[in-house]
This record gives C-alpha cells, sequence and structure tokens, in this order.
C-alpha cells in the first residue's frame, strides 16, 4: 500500500478524529496520506497541514498535498508555496498528471517539487482549450483514460522524474467497469501503462 486517501483540509480541521484512519493505514504498511485543500485561508491552510504532517509523522506516515484546478490550491507552483509557509520539513507534494496538465503547470516546478515528491498519480485524458468545473469533475471522478490513449503530453512529465520514483495508476474508468467489471478496467490501465512506459525507454 503506497498511501490512504484522502483527507480534507477543511477551515474547521482537526486532526484528532483521525488517529484510527492513520492507525490503520500504518496497518497495512501505507507511506503516505494524501490531503486535499479545501480552505481559501491559504495561512490557515498551511497551518493545518502542518498539524497533520505532525500527526501524520505519530504513525510513521507522511502528510502529502495534492492540488486540485478547482481548490484554493489550483496548481504546482501555488502547492509548493503553501507547503514552504507550513514549515514542515517532511510535507510532501503529489502531482497527478490529470490535474497538472488541466492546471498549466510547467515542468520547472515539478523540478522544484522533486525533493517533496514521494510518488507520481498517473493517467491521460482528452485535452480541450478550456474546461468548466463540472469538466474538470468528470475527468477527476468519473472518466479518465490509461496513459498513451490521450492527448496529455506525458513524456515531459516522466522524463523528469528519477528513473525509481513510484508510479501510481488512477484512472477511474466508471463506464468499463460497469459495463465489464473492475477487473477489466485495471487489466486494461495495467496494459497500457506498460506499453507507454516501455515506450519512453
Amino acid at each position: 500500500v503506497q498511501d490512504i486517501e484522502f483527507v480534507r483540509i477543511n477551515p474547521d480541521f482537526d486532526p484528532a478524529p483521525l488517529q484510527g484512519f492513520l492507525a490503520a493505514g500504518a496497518e497495512l504498511g501505507a507511506k503516505q496520506v494524501i490531503c486535499a485543500p479545501y480552505d481559501p485561508d491559504l495561512a490557515r491552510l498551511a497551518q493545518n497541514l502542518a498539524r497533520m504532517a505532525e500527526t501524520c509523522r505519530g504513525h510513521g506516515l507522511q502528510a502529502v498535498l495534492e492540488f486540485f484546478p478547482w481548490t484554493p490550491v489550483p496548481d504546482l507552483a501555488r502547492a509548493l508555496e503553501v507547503i514552504a509557509a507550513s514549515g514542515a520539513a517532511d510535507l510532501g507534494v503529489l502531482v497527478d498528471t490529470l490535474h497538472f496538465d488541466r492546471s498549466a503547470s510547467r515542468i520547472a516546478d515539478l523540478t522544484r517539487a522533486l525533493p517533496r515528491m514521494p510518488f507520481l498519480h498517473l493517467c491521460d485524458a482528452p485535452v480541450q482549450p478550456a474546461y468548466t468545473t463540472e469538466d474538470l469533475f468528470f475527468a477527476g471522478r468519473v472518466e479518465r483514460l490509461p496513459p498513451g490513449e490521450g492527448q496529455i503530453d506525458l513524456a515531459p512529465i516522466l522524463r523528469a522524474l528519477p528513473a525509481d520514483l513510484p508510479v501510481a495508476l488512477e484512472i477511474p474508468m466508471t463506464a468499463l467497469t460497469r459495463a465489464q467489471g473492475p477487473e477489466a478496467a485495471a487489466a486494461r490501465a495495467v496494459a497500457a501503462a506498460r506499453r507507454f512506459l516501455d515506450s519512453l525507454a
């Protein structure tokens, strides 16, 4: 188990009720806990992320902040600013290739993020000039594509990463899962990911 997810960091965030969740994750052997930024007060968000990092640390886990284009932390550059403001040396950042593309984040920011990146979320999707919030939600939560089957320029992202960085597949394919079952969706995702990664060699 690479990670458990996800914890919403709201304005009234309190880490105390999460002890059982974190203990279960530690028992499963997880390494990271994904946190989602849902507080428009970025100073308070940074403080609460520091509290979350400390709480995770007590269970041998690392808190990581994932950015989403529809939240107060819409891109990688802003995520790195919030992490720096938290003062938590072990607070990580998670890059999902869908959100990286949708937020117009830059490879230069990815390079700066690497010391705090424990792993990557990999997927693909169609690309269009602009997106509504509903478009972002649909791709984020309902339908994505395996790597190499969409239009996201994934190769520069992968080539900027260390060769040994863990890559996790996050590829919801709701229609396929309903029609053929989760095993078929997982098999397609893994096969496509292997083809794509082999193509980069």
